[in-house]
């Protein structure tokens, strides 16, 4: 009987601490939980509050730039650069659609940028920035305008009998035709329009296709290009 006794006992423990341990382990799970759902919550809101910042920080640039493509349209009416001034008119007024596009007010927490994670990381400046599907599509986008005013750019440059200047372009110095105030920083946006700018106008000027290729009067940068410039890592 008395060993009986002594082998309940044990039993009636290993069960007792069992059962102990498997409720430590459920809480535990619930709190892991928690901090996930915590964390997602945090990105959620980090990410709506950037989108909310680029929009207010880009609606005052483009109406500080609205005055600056005024001042730069006469100077290039002094300059008697015709078709620099036919360009430039041009590019105003895509900036003035821009600027009635954004008078609208958003709202952030419903947008699938906004709980889409991140899917891709694009080195800038020696620092890596992480992004998803809605800031590589601005980012392709940023490259392939720049491709295309630039080498509209280039184009005029060539017909003034203009000399080869790129850099000194109202649109390479913007580098904003085409943001949106969304999903990626505007200098993240302005360094790749830059990239595809330098390489549309080197086309344009020259009369070539060596970067990109034209349809239907419409030009655009090759993919391969595309890409070697973006320098895309998936996250995996």
């Amino acid at each position: 009987m008395r060993r009986f006794h002594i082998v309940h006992i044990v039993t009636a423990t290993l069960v007792a601490t069992t059962a102990y341990a498997g409720i430590a382990q459920a809480q535990g799970d619930q709190g892991r939980g928690r901090g996930r759902g915590h964390e997602q919550s945090d990105d959620r809101d980090k990410r709506i509050k950037d989108e909310q910042r680029r929009m207010d920080d880009y609606r005052h640039h483009l109406d500080d730039q609205a005055r600056v493509t005024q001042q730069q349209a006469a100077q290039l009416q002094q300059a008697r650069r015709a078709a620099q001034y036919r360009a430039q008119q041009e590019y105003a007024a895509q900036l003035q659609r821009q600027r009635e596009q954004l008078q609208a007010e958003r709202r952030y927490d419903n947008e699938p940028y906004v709980v889409a994670a991140p899917t891709y990381r694009y080195q800038l400046n020696g620092t890596y920035h992480e992004t998803n599907q809605y800031g590589v599509d601005m980012l392709r986008q940023a490259v392939n305008n720049g491709y295309r005013q630039g080498y509209q750019a280039g184009v005029a440059d060539r017909q003034d009998h203009w000399r080869f200047d790129y850099r000194n372009s109202p649109a390479y110095r913007e580098a904003t035709l085409g943001y949106s105030g969304s999903y990626v920083d505007l200098d993240d946006y302005s360094y790749y329009f830059r990239q595809g700018f330098q390489r549309g106008y080197e086309d344009g000027y020259y009369s070539r296709t060596r970067y990109g290729s034209g349809s239907n009067g419409t030009v655009s940068i090759l993919a391969n290009v595309l890409s070697g410039i973006l320098g895309l890592k998936p996250i995996r």
